[in-house]
């Protein structure tokens, strides 16, 4: 069969209880069902491809059947024969696990070791699902809200000094000395009956005014702590830095990196993976000793990722992400994308985009994309609103 220079995909809605009963539908324009849309994939995510419907298969069986001409060489011959990279809307309504991501060598010994043992690669108890590991950038669409990495230390003590809540005094003698965010992580981790803890949090965090310093941390406590009542999840929250993304900003999370997403809708790439360690605020599998062992402890100074001509560019070969602005692109009539050898996925959340490669055009709206098999030439994107390139990263 030969292979369409635009290949339009349809994506999978995922229905989590976390999930927006509305967001994605309004993204899409259609009547919300009242059932929690959590994610929306495109991508050849095997548990999740893509359909694509012009030809009655899916992203993974074209790729399959021909990889190199969908990947192009250079791509096969640094991740195989599968895109390496998943898209995704996300519209979170509750607060998602506070949870951490290993690295590849981690994956890697953790999957045989499970493999070894016995357990199912489905299980429920399971931590290692594939070899793989699960960097991931989230760009927001609306104002978003997270907990990302921890907070530098001297920040952390003046929160607690500010707040001055008995029952965290342990906490804060823990993390003045060695080691500080790892020993004061771990004794809350491992804390026996939490309660206490978590109401007296829960009952200072109400009495911060709108305006004070920590007012953003106090929503978090608020939030996560309506979502999941006396999880010592909520408590662990404070050492970690909480984000409120504007639409356009992105946080990115590396192996290692704790984090928490709270509330709003964005687009995430991430690496093809299921690999999740969780410790908090879900009802989940938690395994206090694997997520100590994959957890980076170095405070995290800046959450926010920065963007350099619209791309976020990351430490990974995975992936790179493109925030697509057209109305700023309408006097050049176009823009024109593509690094050679490369595949693209590109989507639409807002207005309507055009994406020509070759003889071949496709027109998107909103909560649409195609998938731009790698091509020595580059493709043009023109239209109005705005719309996200997602690819692998560029060698070198």
């Amino acid at each position: 069969m030969p292979v369409p220079a635009v290949i339009a995909l349809d994506g999978v809605i995922r229905h989590y209880a976390w999930g927006s009963p509305t967001a994605i539908p309004e993204l899409l324009g259609v009547e919300p069902d009242g059932v929690p849309a959590a994610e929306l994939w495109f991508g050849a995510h095997p548990d999740d491809p893509s359909p694509v419907r012009d030809h009655d298969t899916t992203l993974d069986a074209l790729i399959a059947a021909a990889p190199e001409r969908l990947l192009g060489a250079a791509t096969v011959a640094r991740f195989g024969a599968q895109l390496p990279f998943l898209l995704k809307v996300l519209a979170v309504d509750t607060a998602l696990s506070i949870q951490v991501h290993p690295t590849v060598e981690q994956a890697r010994a953790g999957c045989a070791a499970e493999d070894a043992a016995g357990i199912a690669r489905d299980a429920p108890d399971r931590n290692y699902h594939d070899a793989n590991h699960k960097p991931e950038l989230l760009c927001a669409l609306t104002p978003f809200e997270a907990l990302c990495g921890f907070r530098p230390i001297e920040d952390t003590l003046r929160l607690l000094d500010s707040w001055d809540v008995s029952e965290l005094a342990p906490v804060r003698e823990l993390l003045a000395g060695p080691d500080g965010v790892r020993a004061a992580f771990t004794a809350l981790l491992t804390r026996d009956e939490p309660a206490p803890l978590v109401a007296a949090v829960v009952a200072r965090a109400a009495s911060v005014a709108a305006d004070d310093e920590w007012a953003g941390v106090a929503r978090a406590v608020g939030l996560t702590a309506d979502d999941f009542p006396g999880d010592l999840g909520v408590v662990l929250g404070l050492l970690l830095n909480h984000v409120r993304l504007e639409p356009g900003e992105a946080i990115y999370l590396g192996a290692g990196t704790m984090h928490c997403y709270l509330r709003g809708t964005g687009v995430e790439v991430m690496a093809n993976s299921d690999n999740v360690l969780r410790c908090g605020l879900t009802p989940k599998h938690i395994d206090l000793a694997g997520v100590l062992e994959v957890t980076d402890f170095r405070p995290l100074v800046e959450p926010r990722w920065p963007t350099e001509g619209g791309w976020f560019a990351v430490p990974v070969p995975d992936f790179e992400l493109g925030a697509l602005d057209l109305d700023a692109y309408l006097s050049k009539g176009g823009v024109a994308l593509g690094n050679p050898g490369q595949p693209y996925v590109l989507l639409c959340v807002e207005g309507r985009l055009g994406v020509e490669a070759g003889d071949a055009r496709v027109y998107l709206s909103p909560g649409r994309a195609v998938f731009v098999p790698a091509r020595d030439a580059v493709f043009t994107v023109d239209g109005t609103g705005r719309g996200f390139a997602a690819t692998v990263g560029s060698p070198g």
